[in-house]
């Protein structure tokens, strides 16, 4: 079993395209990866790379449905 983190970078996007802010990291996979950088998409549209490869776009969260509409 192999233990080998890779650096990850996510970045957060601003509403006109640019990069406002970046947040590096390690990480064992893709998968772990993207696991760690959903918390910041609560501030925005997310890109995460690996080196220089994009690895996905996590959109930002959305509130739940109906969360204060009375029933």
């Amino acid at each position: 079993m192999s233990d080998h983190c890779h650096q990850y970078r996510a970045y957060l996007v601003g509403d006109d395209g640019v990069f406002r802010s970046a947040e590096a990291f390690e990480a064992a996979s893709d998968a772990s990866a993207l696991s760690f950088a959903q918390q910041f998409t609560r501030h925005g549209k997310v890109e995460v790379w690996q080196l220089d490869r994009k690895v996905a776009v996590l959109e930002p969260e959305q509130p739940p449905p109906n969360l204060l509409t009375p029933q």
